[in-house]
């Protein structure tokens, strides 16, 4: 297993935690996880790329070893820019690859159309945004999450990291036992009183008070000017509750002006946990010069 390191920067207000697998400056690629995970979760990703590969990894606000917010709501615009901030760390001069899964690439494929320039290529795994919404929802949405709040957020407790790990497991039945054992112990705290909880601001357990803007997100897409590599899982379970079919994400595709699209066999909405050489060649060989 390849070894990383922990960097932590004072961002906005927070102790941001970003994970270094250290390599090679001119084969530098960030990593953004998904909603409800960990940037130790592209472990298995990092070990199928060829050691010369320089990785980051952030924990989003409120997950993992990075601060939480303090707020009720976590929302894109505070995702977006802290990731601005983040590469100012990293690699303040220069474009950089961006790979961002669920959570991470609706986020990095917001910032590819606003800040353009920053972005040399995009690689997007089952970020394919969220199901439109209308207005007239809003009120509804506004009341919704205010009962909400009036509930305290707890997260489930478990017996141990072994539970934990079950747990992962019954969720995606392709995930091996050794994978879930280290996922548990990344993705898991002790709890004060007694067994374990994730590393996870409850918070992220609301409602998002504002709706997601398909339109919105979509002219932020049609700004992008990098090439991107658009990855779907073969048996994306998240898709599938989304009742997303091939006409809207050939739409949300057609966004961009420079996309590749595949499709990762035998794989389901975390790709990179259950089929991570796959996962690895492709963004390898799309980031690859020439």
């Amino acid at each position: 297993m390849r070894q990383s390191e922990s960097l932590f920067f004072e961002l906005r207000g927070l102790r941001y935690h970003v994970r270094h697998w250290r390599g090679e400056a001119a084969r530098r690629m960030i990593l953004l996880h998904g909603w409800m995970d960990v940037s130790a979760s592209f472990q298995f990703l990092v070990d199928e790329l060829a050691p010369g590969w320089d990785v980051y990894a952030p924990d989003w606000r409120g997950y993992g070893l990075t601060s939480w917010s303090g707020a009720d709501s976590y929302w894109f615009p505070d995702y977006i820019a802290d990731l601005d901030q983040i590469l100012d760390r990293i690699q303040p001069d220069s474009p950089v690859n961006l790979i961002g899964h669920s959570l991470g690439g609706n986020v990095a494929a917001l910032y590819a159309g606003i800040r353009p320039e920053r972005i040399a290529r995009f690689v997007n795994l089952e970020g394919f945004g969220m199901p439109a919404t209308r207005a007239e929802q809003a009120p509804k949405r506004y009341a919704r999450w205010m009962e909400e709040l009036r509930v305290e957020s707890r997260l489930r407790p478990y017996d141990s990291y072994g539970a934990l790990a079950d747990r992962l497991q019954r969720n995606n039945s392709r995930l091996t036992r050794e994978r879930a054992d280290f996922l548990a112990r990344h993705w898991g705290k002790d709890a004060p009183g007694g067994g374990v909880v994730l590393r996870s601001d409850p918070a992220h357990k609301l409602v998002n008070a504002n709706l997601y803007r398909l339109d919105e997100a979509m002219a932020c897409w049609q700004r992008a000017t990098a090439p991107v590599l658009w990855v779907d899982a073969a048996h994306s379970e998240t898709r599938t509750r989304m009742s997303l079919g091939e006409e809207a994400l050939a739409e949300r595709r057609a966004a961009f002006k420079d996309l590749r699209q595949v499709t990762v066999p035998d794989a389901g909405h975390m790709l990179h946990h259950d089929q991570p050489g796959q996962v690895a060649r492709l963004i390898a060989d799309f980031l690859a010069p020439g």
